[in-house]
């Protein structure tokens, strides 16, 4: 027996292909291919496949690929990767407790997004995951999110603070925020959801889940991949559901707001929005330096803030017929 006739022996029973498939984020079909030998699956597919088989099969199958394939030897085939640690949980509980006000939002979400990012994409396939977060609400009404901490595994850089845009009503974010419910996208290239997205370079999937408490969102968590179909399986949903919780921890309550308070802009694109950050951080330092003499110092943030709000309020200004 080789490596697809045991493929085929198990996906026999179609309530087990259905499971497999879906814990691949695969269509059932796939694996019938895979069996037959109309396709072969890549190695983080195969990676996949032997993390959603039990115990015995899965070891079968493993001494099967070796024959054909000597790479899969290295492979690490981690099954508890399903749940957040609850160590890691107890640490950022405890960072809660021990962090200053202005320290904790930065602390605590680059702590999360480490370990979230470490979790989600073991094998380094290619992701960026960005905390995006309501900008003030001016006249009664907020009208966009900011994206802030980021981090990425290659194509994208480490740190994805620098490449922060201004998102609206046209972004996956905004709807997500403003409907507060879970939505992925499975493959960008196609969008056959309906759901509006902004498509960045090397993204073929994203997901994104409201940040809440209370029944009040604060903004959302924003997870890019560059396979497709990469959260369709429903425990790295349930995931990306939990660390989205733990960056609840990082708001104060009143950065929460009623979802009635939203009415979301369509924001220009990114070509336009980078053209306003040129000199950011020297517009920064300048209003801490006015406000020394003024005698009313601002904070770093408090400065940072004030800067996004000027650049928000003229990229709102923005004619439409510019965007493209």
């Amino acid at each position: 027996m080789d490596w697809r006739e045991l493929l085929n022996s198990i996906i026999t029973n179609s309530t087990e292909r259905d499971r497999i498939a879906a814990e691949i984020g695969v269509h059932p079909v796939t694996l019938t291919r895979w069996a037959s030998g109309e396709s072969s699956p890549r190695p983080h597919n195969l990676r996949q496949l032997l993390r959603a088989l039990p115990k015995g099969p899965r070891s079968q199958l493993l001494t099967l690929l070796e024959k054909v394939s000597p790479d899969v030897v290295d492979f690490e085939i981690d099954t508890t990767s399903h749940e957040i640690p609850y160590k890691f949980i107890i640490e950022v509980l405890e960072a809660r407790a021990s962090i200053p006000d202005l320290l904790r939002f930065w602390s605590i979400t680059r702590l999360v997004l480490q370990q979230a990012l470490r979790q989600l994409d073991p094998e380094r396939v290619g992701m960026a995951i960005t905390v995006v977060r309501c900008m003030p609400a001016r006249y009664g009404k907020i009208r966009s999110l900011r994206e802030t901490v980021g981090l990425g595994t290659a194509p994208w850089g480490g740190d994805l603070e620098e490449k922060a845009l201004l998102l609206g009503a046209e972004s996956l974010a905004g709807h997500v925020t403003v409907s507060c419910r879970l939505e992925h996208i499975g493959d960008l290239r196609t969008n056959k959801t309906f759901l509006p997205a902004y498509q960045v370079e090397h993204e073929v999937s994203a997901v994104a889940c409201p940040i809440m408490y209370a029944c009040r969102v604060a903004g959302c968590l924003l997870i890019s991949s560059t396979q497709p179909d990469y959260f369709a399986p429903e425990a790295r949903l349930a995931l990306v559901r939990g660390y989205a919780n733990l960056l609840a921890l990082a708001f104060n309550p009143e950065d929460f707001y009623d979802p009635d308070v939203f009415a979301l802009h369509i924001m220009p694109p990114s070509h336009i929005q980078q053209a306003h950050f040129t000199g950011f951080r020297q517009r920064v330092l300048k209003l801490m330096q006015d406000s020394v003499r003024q005698e009313r110092r601002l904070a770093s943030n408090e400065a940072e803030q004030l800067v996004w709000q000027d650049i928000e309020e003229v990229l709102l200004n923005v004619p439409h017929q510019e965007y493209k």
